[in-house]
């Protein structure tokens, strides 16, 4: 009963999209100013002046504030620009993550509700006169994963993307759970903070970046899992226009959504956007559940704001608060509806899933909850489509084409949750603006989540495995696999310096389109190819399915 009951809270968080658990701790920068550089390079900022730590070929300032802390009565509140400081702030460590629960089984809170800051790491300036080329280089905002309610951007090492490709890159935090995604009807509904913290981080870098090198009028957002969520967010928010020039989303498009039961039969659907209305419910219950039920909402919400942050980061309520609202000035429309209708910022997207996404979440619960033969997949098959469709969905995926029952399951819900809703919203943004999709597929990709594969089960390239050949992680990476990685480096950065993902000797990345225009990025000679997904992936059949589900 007791593996049954951990397997379940597993499951929760995974089937909550709850991002890539980094369960390794990015590797230090290397040291070293280089000849005739100062190791403690200062840049100043509007807010004051910052030190942070040069590396030879490249610089990092870590644990910048972009906006006053949201502590006390700032809890639950747009967030503020910082105070100007007097004298120079140490960027030579990473600040405090935003308060939040262990990603995986009991523990102790970590962070601190004092935490949004953000960290940035660039080329260094020319030799001659140590100056910085103001403007020149393309800026890139990462939002991490963690399904709103884990993650820092601190582990995200992006030397390799500065280095590499010549690029000034910006990693933040943002509020968590019910610090972030809280709604009330004392605040008016559901303001969606850990979203409006991210916008005030690109303004942050819309008046302070070119001092770092970086070029204020091209900035992509990028992200992956809730950090894909977030750039979605983005495009389809009308408090974000003007502040981002690309958009790559990875892993967590705007029309993601698990089928009930795609994880553990018990559980329900997941739809990461939902209606304002039913997150503040959500707050008036939890406010009563606290003892701060009132029939003044404004005397609620001052109740809430006295209490502890530890009352309010409990497990069950970080993660019950981990949903964006919409409805709202925030996010008018479903991201969903928007992306079909139109109603997004008109600028180039990259998006793209892993071709065995759902592997890592099964994996967690497969011990407890196994799908160990034909009968096991019949019955996942019939609890999350029915009855009728059981059939349908047997015939595209014969379990026997498989080499078990579990990876057969893993390949439905991958294809029915990511890939196919990502070439969704790619025929969506490809009638307005310059798409490009990727399917990553390296199924030998290593392995950083600290969890072990099963026997029979292996990861293959699941959620989050394409972030190693992104960003410096303490993982070996083939000779093959360090080449697909400065591929995919090159592509990122070539998109962020002009809007298409071009590297010069690489594959061409065609735009996005019918048929073989999804590129495949893998390791090896014939690795990176554009393929045709949407085929590969019966995609008509989960089209089909969409349509029927969504019909009125």
């Amino acid at each position: 009963m007791a593996r049954t009951r951990r397997a379940g809270r597993m499951a929760t968080l995974l089937c909550a999209l709850l991002g890539t658990a980094l369960a390794v701790e990015a590797p230090a920068p290397a040291a070293g100013a280089g000849p005739g550089r100062t190791a403690e390079p200062v840049v100043n900022t509007e807010q004051g002046p910052v030190r942070g730590r040069a590396h030879g070929t490249y610089d990092t300032f870590e644990g910048i504030p972009y906006a006053a802390p949201p502590t006390g009565p700032l809890r639950w509140r747009l967030p503020r620009l910082p105070a100007r400081r007097d004298g120079v702030r140490d960027a030579g460590a990473p600040a405090s993550r935003c308060l939040q629960t262990p990603e995986l089984g009991p523990g102790t809170l970590t962070g601190s509700e004092d935490c949004l800051y953000l960290n940035v790491t660039a080329p260094p300036p020319a030799p001659s006169g140590g100056l910085r080329r103001p403007g020149a280089r393309p800026v890139m905002v990462w939002f991490h994963g963690g399904g709103f309610a884990w993650g820092a951007g601190d582990p995200y090492r992006a030397e390799a993307l500065a280095v590499r490709g010549d690029a000034v890159v910006v990693t933040a935090n943002y509020r968590l759970g019910i610090f972030g995604l809280f709604g009330h009807p004392g605040l008016g509904g559901a303001p969606n903070f850990a979203i409006a913290d991210q916008q005030a981080a690109l303004r942050w870098v819309r008046a302070n970046i070119h001092r770092f090198g970086g070029d204020p009028r091209n900035v992509t957002v990028f992200g992956e899992s809730a950090g894909a969520l977030s750039v979605c967010a983005h495009l389809t928010s009308p408090g974000s226009a003007g502040l981002f020039h690309r958009a790559v989303v990875q892993s967590g498009g705007c029309s993601l959504s698990t089928p009930p039961g795609a994880v553990l039969p018990s559980q329900p659907r997941y739809e990461p956007f939902v209606p304002e209305e039913t997150t503040t419910a959500a707050g008036t219950a939890a406010a009563a559940a606290l003892g701060c039920g009132r029939a003044d909402p404004a005397a609620a919400l001052d109740c809430l704001r006295a209490l502890d942050g530890a009352a309010l980061a409990t497990p069950a309520l970080m993660q019950r608060f981990s949903l964006v609202s919409y409805g709202n000035g925030m996010l008018p429309v479903e991201p969903r509806r928007a992306l079909q209708s139109g109603l997004f910022h008109r600028v180039p997207v990259v998006q793209g899933a892993n071709l065995d996404e759902m592997r890592l979440f099964l994996r967690i619960v497969l011990a407890a909850s196994p799908i160990a033969d034909e009968a096991a997949y019949r019955a996942r098959v019939v609890r999350s489509f029915g009855t009728a469709a059981a059939p349908a969905v047997e015939a595209h995926y014969p379990v026997g084409d498989y080499p078990t029952p579990a990876l057969a399951w893993a390949a439905v819900v991958t294809d029915a949750s990511f890939l196919c809703p990502a070439l969704r919203d790619g025929r969506a943004l490809a009638r307005y603006v310059p798409t490009y999709a990727y399917r990553f597929g390296d199924r030998d990709a290593p392995n950083f989540t600290g969890l072990p594969p099963l026997d029979g089960f292996p990861y293959g390239a699941a959620h989050g495995f394409e972030l190693p050949y992104l960003f410096t992680m303490p993982v070996p990476l083939t000779g093959p696999q360090r080449a697909l990685s400065d591929r995919m480096i090159g592509y990122w950065t070539g998109f962020a310096r002009t809007g298409v993902p071009r590297v010069a000797g690489a594959p061409a990345w065609p735009r996005f389109a019918t048929g073989a225009t999804v590129l495949s990025l893998a390791p090896g000679p014939d690795g990176t190819v554009p393929v045709d997904a949407r085929a590969e992936h019966r995609c008509a059949l989960w089209d089909a399915r969409e349509a029927a589900d969504r019909a009125p």
